[in-house]
């Protein structure tokens, strides 16, 4: 029961990213605000890795590619591909389109690791995406898609692909490194790649206007969103395998929206509680034993 608390906590802190993000984003660049983000989970992991293992992590040499490619994976192009696409992409239409991650990752990882694609996890991994659609589209799916897509549409889709490369390439690294490791050196390496577009887009400009509030949502991102969050996904993955730990990122768009009600009075809708509760009910059905 404690990994699917800690998977289902990993979403809650991610789903509040959407919150945050959206009032920090208001003050500085989107590579600003990654780079101090990762800077900040960096420090904290370091910290974090130094109180547990009595000294700080050393990588092993054999693991500094595979651990690589995921900070360029799931650090640097997630957040490239991101914070591109929401310059033109609506909220909703975005995170419909991250929403079909635990699709690819289940075959993906029934093609590349092996790992069993089971007919509850198929019907539920559809159940909840089709709730997450109902929930982001105000109960009109079909509305999200009309006039095609974009430049921005392609770059959230490089958001999917590059989550799906994380998570799977992770399922493999996590038999040889421990999560909290492999955490920590993907946020380093990850966050080294992003230094460069960070200062060609105004990162110094961007810290000299940063405020507290600022400063604290950049702490939430970093230590919480990142660090706690990251750490608990990737024992997920190690525990139940990447497909059914990535179904819960389904979890996140629902969790966003509940947040955006209690917190930017945004209104509770009947697609939303419709929507939610077939989230819900498909993450229950794709991780619950079957025979099939």
């Amino acid at each position: 029961m404690l990994v699917y608390a800690q998977l289902v906590s990993s979403v809650f802190f991610w789903g509040a990213t959407w919150i945050s993000g959206r009032v920090l984003a208001q003050d500085m660049g989107p590579f600003s605000a990654a780079l101090l983000r990762f800077v900040t989970a960096s420090a904290f992991l370091l910290f974090w890795s130094w109180r547990v293992n009595g000294s700080f992590p050393a990588l092993p040499k054999k693991d500094i590619l595979p651990v690589a490619f995921l900070g360029l994976t799931g650090i640097f192009l997630y957040n490239a591909f991101f914070f591109t696409g929401l310059q033109t992409v609506p909220a909703g239409r975005a995170a419909l389109i991250i929403a079909s991650v635990p699709v690819i990752i289940s075959i993906v990882s029934a093609m590349m690791l092996g790992e069993p694609l089971t007919r509850s996890m198929i019907v539920g991994t559809l159940l909840s995406l089709t709730g997450a659609s109902i929930v982001l589209s105000g109960g009109n799916p079909l509305g999200l898609f009309r006039g095609g897509l974009s430049r921005g549409d392609l770059m959230i889709l490089g958001c999917v692909a590059a989550w799906t490369a994380y998570s799977v390439a992770g399922s493999r690294v996590m038999k040889r490194v421990n999560p909290l490791m492999a955490v920590t050196w993907s946020c380093i390496l990850g966050t080294l790649m992003l230094v460069a577009p960070a200062l060609t887009f105004g990162l110094i400009g961007d810290i000299g206007r940063a405020s507290l509030v600022d400063w604290g949502n950049i702490l939430f991102l970093g230590v919480v969103a990142t660090g706690v969050a990251f750490t608990w996904y990737y024992a997920g993955i190690r525990a139940i395998g990447a497909a059914r730990a990535g179904i819960f990122i389904n979890l996140v768009p629902v969790f966003a929206i509940a947040m955006g009600y209690v917190i930017l009075d945004e209104p509770v809708t009947s697609s939303l509680l419709t929507g939610g509760a077939m989230v819900i009910s498909g993450v229950w059905l794709a991780n619950r034993p079957s025979s099939s």
